[in-house]
Formats: C-alpha cells, sequence, structure tokens
C-alpha cells in the first residue's frame, strides 16, 4: 500500500489533534511526525503523540526562543527522550529573519542540541532561515554522526545540492505549490529522491489550491501531486519513496 508520511506538523497547535491526525489517515497520511519548539510544549506534544501508533515527535527549542534557554533544558530533553515516540531533535537552527541582535545565543544553543542529538543517536531537523551558511558551517563543524534533514527548505538549488553532498535530507512543503516559488521548484526538480521528504508545517504555509486558510497533514497530498509534476514521475512512486526516505531517517 502507498502512502504519504508528514515530516513535520505542528499538531499540537490545534483544538483537537486527534481529528487533525484522523483526517490525515484518512486522505492517505499515514504517518505524523509533530516538532516542538519551547520547552512548555514537550510534554504535550509527547503525550498526543503516544494516543496513536503511528504519530511520533520530536524535541527541540526553536531559535527565537535561545534567550530563554537554560541548560535543565537539555536534562529534560535527555529524560523525555527515553520515551520511543521521541524520533529526533528539533525542530533546532536559526532564525535570521526577525531579529539578529542574538544571532550568538541562536548559535550556542543549536551547538549544544545539536551535540545532545550526538549524544542521544538521534536525527537532526534543522530549521534554517535567511541563515544558510552558519547553519552549514555548525553543522559540519560539530555534527558527529547524526542523520540531518532541512525543514521547510528555504536555500538555493546549489545550496540544496551542498546539503545533499553532505548526505543531508530536504523537505519540501506547501510553498512549492505557490505560483511565483520559482526556486523551490527549482529545487523541488534537482534534488535527488533519495534525499527528499515532504511535510505540511501545519498550520502554516498552506498549499494551493488552500493557501490563505489553515495547512493541514492531508494537505501534503497537494505538495506530493507538485513534485510529480515538476519532475515528471508517477505519484505513488514519488509517495513510496520519499515515505521511504521519512522511515529511514525518522527510524519508524
Amino acid at each position: 500500500m502507498v502512502y504519504l508520511i508528514d515530516t513535520h506538523a505542528h499538531i499540537d497547535m490545534y483544538d483537537n489533534p486527534d481529528e487533525v491526525f484522523l483526517d490525515a489517515q484518512k486522505n492517505g497520511v499515514k504517518k505524523v511526525i509533530i516538532p516542538s519548539v519551547e520547552e512548555q510544549f514537550f510534554d504535550k506534544v509527547i503525550s498526543i503523540a503516544d494516543r496513536f501508533d503511528d504519530l511520533y515527535c520530536m524535541l527541540g527549542i526553536f531559535p527565537s526562543e535561545a534567550k530563554t534557554w537554560t541548560d535543565n533544558i537539555l536534562d529534560k530533553m535527555r529524560e523525555l527522550s527515553e520515551n520511543k515516540k521521541v524520533v529526533a531533535i528539533g525542530e533546532i537552527g536559526l532564525d535570521y529573519y526577525w531579529d539578529k541582535t542574538f544571532n550568538e545565543k541562536q548559535k550556542e544553543v543549536f551547538v549544544k542540541q545539536i551535540k545532545l542529538a550526538n549524544e542521544l543517536k538521534l536525527p537532526i531537523v534543522v530549521h534554517d532561515r535567511e541563515a544558510h551558511k552558519d547553519c552549514f558551517d555548525i553543522l559540519k563543524e560539530v555534527n558527529n554522526g547524526s542523520s540531518v534533514l532541512f525543514h521547510c527548505f528555504s536555500g538555493s538549488p546549489e545550496f540544496a545540492m551542498e546539503c545533499v553532498r553532505e548526505g543531508w535530507y530536504i523537505a519540501l512543503g506547501g510553498v512549492v505549490t505557490f505560483k511565483n516559488a520559482v526556486k523551490m521548484k527549482d529545487v523541488a526538480k534537482i534534488v535527488p529522491l533519495e534525499r527528499l521528504v515532504l511535510e505540511t508545517d501545519s498550520p502554516y504555509l498552506t498549499p494551493v489550491p488552500f493557501r490563505g486558510k489553515e495547512n493541514r497533514p492531508a494537505y501534503v497530498n497537494y505538495v506530493a501531486e507538485e513534485i510529480a509534476r515538476l519532475r515528471d514521475v508517477d505519484l505513488d512512486e514519488l509517495k513510496q519513496i520519499t515515505s521511504s526516505n521519512a522511515e529511514r531517517f525518522f527510524g519508524i
């Protein structure tokens, strides 16, 4: 049976996350992975993931929350990661779009979480917004053995291929369906299928034809359809390969 996996959906942000996940499954999206962005949501994402066999989560502190960091968070992540539903450290990384006043703190927190992922032998899911070089350089220098996935990839096709040459994965979501998203369409065409996974980043970045409305994991179907069209490949083949990639990356 061919199915999809949404590798990044904030379903903890919905009033009824169970309904959102079950709706995804009805629409051929068998597995979903919930990222976390703040310490206060760690227990919530784990408790939601625990309710369903095919629902998983990750633990991480989002770049904008680096100012709230204490090293006690590492201890909590280490303890909670003993739960088998925790399949990655994420989403972690750098974001220079909104506020550049604490870039060094972001880097410090990113490094600490990379080292924790290495210690726990978990993969890393990276948030990278307008910080491509720093993310790349830090991962090259610090990461030691963890698989790497660039979530909601926003770089150039050339940068995508640099990441692929490192053995890292690229995740594409609803942006690839936007009419004017030329760069992302070019990335979708060039990234080797064996390094590509799909996501929604729900409830954000809703794909066409629902752009402007709340996103849902079920809509990863539209991401798959657009990438299959751009690459001129069979849709079921794209679903099978990207889902296998996700299962391999997250160990699910």
